[in-house]
């Protein structure tokens, strides 16, 4: 699936990753989580803003509730159609210019973006143009957001030791579990100041707070060096110049790799439109449906977010010694079969049993954050790596997090208010899950296989097991 290399140069001593750059794998991984969690504190940010507080402050007053708050969680939603062009054009520019500067560029475009949300004017201020403002602002954090991930996750990976890329890579995507835990935290500190103070100006704080996050983020990430796996690209470009034609990555992914993206696309289904199932829709259900106490769900998902930072690692860890493969279809398991039981459960009302499948659940998909990065990046050549894995994560996040709480509550309403078929749903996209991680599984190995390295690429990259 992969463009044929150039012939590799004859063998030699190896350096390590550390002794070609000079850069330490876990300052790689600091920076990947660094950036990953202010990014994901700016778009957590956004989500909770829209639930709460964008329906009053940026749309008429003598618009209908219900259209306040669906104008509201629309706007949400545009950030996710970007998603995939973000993932396009950095995706371009990681391949071509390099890891490190996409990064920096993406987490600026949040940055700024997100600080000048918490500036906007209202609609009271200034009519239409405020939700245009918004929109527009939005938009710009879909772009960024669909170039973080994949640059998080090369950056880790491709600085890892040989044999870690599952225990690194995890890193990048423990920047989302620390991003909402920021995020619902500033939120609940400006609600201590009382509903008016809150509604005025209070909603705008953390917004405006991300511009010291986005200080400290840049501080990490300008230090870094370039990945070694980045420079033989380079050096291997450098040496094509006018030998033969060169395509755009997203051509190439698109020619050539474009079964390993749709395979991607549906072997993360899970961890994106699953996530979403056992969050935003059990929320839902649970309150809506059920009457159950929001404060207690709320809190049972915040213990299930600690346990995620908590066990992403290890499983991670783990993974590089059993094999990052058997480790996601292990948790595509667990959501197979926890998949009834964890809506049974808010029936019974009971907080202790709610809270213990809560657990569960984020136990058994957190086998899936941090291995597939390692298992997905081995998928595709390293010059279209960025292009090839952002197109499938952001895909994915467009078609399974944006569709998955949505179907999941018009397949609850067709069936009378029964959990069942939501739970359904989440058992058979885990079931499909299984079958492309395994293939995906097989495609790394064999691209492993046939890809000619060079020795600093070599060792630079450890192979998925």
């Amino acid at each position: 699936m992969s463009p044929s290399p150039s012939p590799s140069p004859s063998p030699s001593p190896s350096p390590s990753p550390q002794s070609t750059t000079g850069q330490s794998p876990y300052r790689a991984a600091v920076a990947a989580l660094a950036g990953t969690s202010i990014e994901w504190y700016d778009f957590y940010a956004f989500a909770t803003a829209a639930a709460i507080v964008f329906n009053d402050v940026f749309f008429p007053p003598d618009m209908s509730p219900y259209l306040r708050t669906l104008s509201a969680f629309a706007t949400f939603a545009v950030g996710f159609l970007l998603r995939p062009l973000g993932g396009i054009v950095f995706g371009h520019i990681g391949d071509r210019v390099g890891r490190k500067k996409t990064l920096v560029i993406t987490l600026v475009m949040m940055g700024v973006a997100s600080f000048a949300i918490g500036l906007l004017p209202t609609y009271a201020q200034v009519g239409a143009l405020a939700p245009i403002l918004l929109i527009v602002l939005r938009l710009v954090q879909g772009i960024a957001i669909g170039g973080e991930w994949g640059g998080a996750v090369l950056i880790a990976v491709e600085n890892a030791p040989r044999g870690k890329a599952a225990f690194f890579g995890s890193f990048a995507q423990l920047g989302s579990s620390v991003g909402a835990l920021l995020s619902t935290g500033a939120f609940s500190l400006m609600n201590l100041f009382g509903h008016d103070a809150f509604m005025d100006w209070g909603w705008r704080v953390p917004f405006l707070a991300s511009a010291v996050l986005v200080i400290v983020g840049l501080v990490v990430r300008v230090k870094l060096e370039e990945s070694p796996v980045m420079e033989e690209v380079r050096r291997e470009q450098h040496a094509k110049d006018g030998e033969e034609e060169t395509r755009l990555p997203v051509v190439e992914v698109f020619q050539k790799a474009w079964r390993t993206v749709l395979i991607g696309v549906f072997a993360l289904a899970t961890a994106t439109g699953g996530y979403y199932v056992v969050t935003s829709f059990l929320l839902s259900y649970g309150t809506g449906d059920l009457h159950l106490s929001e404060s207690m769900l709320l809190n049972g998902l915040t213990l299930a977010a600690f346990l995620e930072l908590l066990v992403t690692p290890w499983l991670s860890w783990l993974a590089d010694r059993v094999g990052s493969h058997k480790v996601v279809i292990a948790g595509l398991v667990g959501v197979v079969v926890l998949a009834l039981p964890q809506f049974m459960v808010l029936g019974t009302g009971s907080v202790f049993l709610i809270w213990l499948m809560m657990l569960a659940m984020r136990l058994v998909m957190s086998a899936l954050y941090g291995p597939i990065a390692s298992i997905l990046v081995e998928g595709f050549a390293p010059h279209v790596r960025y292009t090839g894995i952002s197109l499938s994560y952001q895909i994915c996040n467009m078609i399974f997090g944006g569709l998955a709480p949505l179907a999941a509550v018009s397949l609850a309403a067709a069936a009378g208010g029964h959990y069942w078929p939501p739970a359904a749903m989440l058992m058979a996209i885990s079931a499909i899950g299984i079958v492309c991680t395994a293939r995906l599984h097989r495609l790394g190995r064999t691209q492993a296989g046939t890809r000619p390295r060079t020795p600093a690429a070599r060792e630079a990259v450890p192979t998925a097991t």
